[in-house]
Parts: structure tokens; C-alpha cells; sequence
């Protein structure tokens, strides 16, 4: 596993330009497309920030603004968001639509992580 000091603590803003480059940072990335207009993520964006900090060294967190970020939403065929990407060394693995609580996603990411 990487250094601690290394993984963020908080969800990290990613874009079109180093979106790539944070996926492949890190051995296990979660990716939460967004944007400022959508009520579900924004009441997802809390949770993901507590998330952040729990999981820091097992998980790197990034958000993506789908608006401003729309080659990369699109070449993931994002739809409909808030859509969490979930990424194993570099690949993605698997992924979530929709915005849920602490205590649905979280199994999730301990599956991820396990």
C-alpha cells in the first residue's frame, strides 16, 4: 500500500486534462461525477467528503464536474449523475448511479477495498 501521506483527505477536483493521471496515482479510486445544478449530488457531496477522510490511504476520492469536464463523462457513457466510477489500478472496475447515504455506499467501498 502507498505512503499515507500521500492520499488526500478530502476529495480531490479532477478534469479533463489529469483525470488519468489521478486515476493511475492511486491503486484504488473512486470518482464522483457531478455538477453544481444537480440536487442528489450535492447531497451526495457531503458523505463523499466524511468518505474521503475515512478511507484516506485505502481510497483516493475525485470529483468531476461533468459539466466542465464532458469528453471524459463522455467517454465513460455517464448518463445520468451523480455516478461514482469506481477504479482498480487504473481500470475501472466497477460503478454506482445515484446518490445514496453513508450507510449504503459505504459496504460498497469496503467490497471495493476487500
Amino acid at each position: 500500500m502507498s505512503d499515507d501521506k500521500n492520499w488526500p483527505a478530502s476529495p480531490v477536483d479532477v478534469n479533463d486534462s489529469d483525470f488519468q493521471d489521478f486515476v493511475k496515482k492511486y491503486p484504488r479510486v473512486i470518482i464522483d461525477c457531478w455538477a453544481p445544478w444537480c440536487g442528489p449530488c450535492r447531497m451526495l457531496g457531503p458523505v463523499i467528503e466524511e468518505l474521503a477522510g475515512a478511507y484516506k490511504g485505502k481510497v483516493a476520492f475525485g470529483k468531476l464536474n461533468t459539466d466542465e469536464s464532458q469528453s471524459t463523462a463522455m467517454s465513460f457513457g455517464i448518463q445520468s449523475i451523480p455516478t461514482m466510477l469506481f477504479f482498480k489500478d487504473g481500470q475501472l472496475a466497477s460503478r454506482e448511479v445515484g446518490a445514496m447515504p453513508r450507510q449504503m455506499l459505504e459496504p460498497k467501498i469496503k467490497a471495493f477495498i476487500a
